[in-house]
């Protein structure tokens, strides 16, 4: 043994390995919840160019309502499919139970207790988020 040299004994070495394995875990658990971060930051970071997209949408399923022209319809499906693929879901409203974490009650008109009566905005989720809450009538018993 060197002049310098410290014997370590089999306790403190045994310490020291405890350590280093308890730091390792720690800096892989830091590189996985940053990995879950930035992909969950990636999945969102597209939430305000949607939400002013939405208006162009709405104006295109109005007139669909009042048109009978095969192009708006084709626009409308090819608007729905790219953002299916971006993550964004249409909020399915019409006869369910009104749910407020994903809908917004606008009026009531007489009509089965707590289920939606009509639907006045439609509204989306992304990645199971709500991006806009769905704007509808309820039905209530007068």
């Amino acid at each position: 043994m060197k002049k310098n040299e410290k014997k370590i004994d089999t306790n403190e070495f045994e310490n020291l390995e405890n350590q280093l394995k308890r730091a390792l875990a720690d800096y892989q658990n830091l590189e996985k919840r940053i990995a879950g971060e930035k992909s969950e930051w990636i999945k969102l970071s597209n939430k305000d160019l949607l939400l002013r997209l939405l208006p162009g949408l709405d104006s295109l399923l109005l007139a669909e309502k009042h048109t009978q022209d095969d192009g708006v319809k084709v626009s409308i499906r090819h608007f729905l499919d790219i953002l299916e693929q971006e993550g964004v879901k249409k909020i399915e409203t019409e006869g369910k139970d009104f749910d407020p974490k994903a809908m917004e009650a606008v009026s009531t008109r007489v009509g089965e207790e707590g289920k939606v009566v009509e639907e006045l905005r439609a509204g989306y989720t992304l990645f199971d988020l709500v991006l806009r809450p769905a704007q509808v009538i309820v039905g209530s018993k007068s």
